[in-house]
């Protein structure tokens, strides 16, 4: 297997394919990690899954818990009490420090990393994928993912569209020390909060649309224009710029080749979903084309990425379209957000936003079946440890109160947990419910569907 893009969905896809014991390359085109230490958040769904792989108290170690509230388009609302999961926080950390421990983690199952390199070419056929790459070599294997960002080189050699909006207007972000908190403005656009050790992330709208790094003069300037002041900006940690661009890849998949993460969509940071979609991407995919390579997949099973991932994608484009109208400094979209604001103050509307950021509200599309079928399965106390605790190898994990069901000839690929705290449930290797019920039968069928 082939992977282009070191970032962490190329990273956490390689682990993903190493608990399958699967051969795994991956190909990062910069020569040395990126120096920028951007702050990113983790939220409930991606610390799930992180619990999932073992992999949760090395980020803690590293990162910031805060509440969950006031992530939608950056309303000031409390987390709701009693979210349907046991981390009910999102946790700030350095996307370096998260590139890193997902590397480390790839690396210790077996992944190997070659940095300096890119796909320059593609040619596919039945039996697999040929990949020119930019030091000269070619090389041959069974599939290849391209997690190598908005600008996929794989993409573009694929010819797979990437339709949607182009940047209409780019802000300023960064972490720097300022003179004092500022003070409250018209424009929701511009906003602030503390990013530890007397520092603050600021963002800023910017004047125009440019391609250059921006520098501490570019940040006073727009601070004076929107703030009054340039708040005595200095020091800064890091600085970058970013846009509203919009776009969804028309395919996730064209015969041997996959799209993941960024490769396959981008759109505005608001509400800090981007970095974990393509997490969420890469366990889905995972599991799928180890199962292809393995020789164990059923029919149709790796298609289920694009028929799944891309809907939430579609999603979560969507609801970073909303925010984006939400901050626009025009009366109208300043009435509706008020509206939105005290709609807020309501616990189920507040509670389906978050959902919605989080990733706790999604529920795949398995056909007709009742709840919870196609919704994640929360963490659950056992006498020992936790349920996460067993899905640390990546397999999928039948859950029996009784003792009364088997996993049968899947035992190979489903672990068996009999414990009277969980539910009665056939869980994916990504945590999502594949079937529910008391019915050996009908479980045999959903046995065969996932897990061949």
């Amino acid at each position: 297997m082939i992977i282009a893009g070191c970032g962490p969905t190329g990273a956490m896809l390689a682990a993903e394919l190493r608990l399958h014991d699967v051969r795994v390359l991956v190909l990062e085109k910069q020569a040395e990690p990126a120096p920028e230490v951007r702050i990113v958040g983790l939220h409930i769904r991606s610390l799930e899954l992180m619990a999932m792989r073992g992999l949760l108290d090395r980020l803690l170690a590293h990162g910031r818990q805060r509440p969950s509230g006031g992530l939608f388009a950056a309303i000031p609302a409390p987390a709701p009490a009693g979210l349907d999961t046991s981390l009910p926080y999102i946790l700030g950390i350095p996307q370096p420090v998260i590139v890193r421990l997902l590397t480390e983690h790839a690396l210790a199952l077996g992944a190997e990393v070659r940095r300096g390199c890119a796909v320059t070419g593609l040619d596919q056929d039945d039996d697999g994928v040929t990949a020119s790459l930019s030091d000269g070599e070619v090389l041959r294997t069974r599939y290849l993912v391209g997690c190598d960002g908005g600008r996929s080189s794989v993409r573009k050699l694929l010819g797979v569209g990437f339709p949607g909006e182009p940047a209409r207007q780019q802000w300023i972000m960064g972490e720097v020390e300022l003179d004092g908190p500022p003070a409250p403005t018209a424009d929701p656009r511009f906003h602030y909060r503390p990013a530890g050790a007397g520092a603050y992330q600021v963002v800023v709208p910017a004047a125009g649309l440019s391609d250059r790094p921006p520098t501490l003069d570019d940040l006073r300037q727009e601070l004076r224009t929107v703030a009054g002041s340039d708040l005595g900006v200095r020091s800064p940690r890091w600085l970058s710029r970013f846009g509203d661009a919009t776009r969804l890849a028309v395919r996730y998949r064209v015969g041997r080749v996959l799209l993941a993460g960024d490769s396959a969509h981008i759109h505005p940071p608001l509400g800090g979903q981007g970095l974990n979609l393509g997490v969420q991407d890469a366990v889905n995919l995972g599991w799928k084309l180890a199962g292809e390579v393995r020789g164990w997949a059923p029919a149709g099973l790796l298609d289920t990425y694009e028929t799944e991932r891309r809907p939430a994608a579609a999603d979560v484009l969507d609801n970073t379209r909303a925010q984006m109208e939400l901050q626009a400094p025009t009366p109208g979209a300043r009435a509706v957000r008020r509206l939105l604001t005290e709609l807020m103050d309501i616990d189920e509307v507040n509670r389906r936003l978050i959902g919605k950021l989080a990733a706790i509200d999604l529920r795949y599309d398995f056909g007709p079946a009742p709840d919870p079928v196609g919704r994640r399965q929360r963490d659950v106390d056992l006498a020992q440890g936790t349920l996460y605790d067993r899905l640390h190898a990546g397999r999928g994990l039948l859950l029996d109160p009784t003792g009364g069901l088997t996993a049968g000839a899947w035992s190979d690929r489903v672990g068996h947990l009999i414990d009277p705290a969980v539910p009665s449930v056939l869980l994916r290797p990504d945590g999502h419910v594949a079937w529910a019920g008391d019915d050996q039968a009908e479980l045999d069928r959903q046995l065969t569907r996932w897990f061949g």
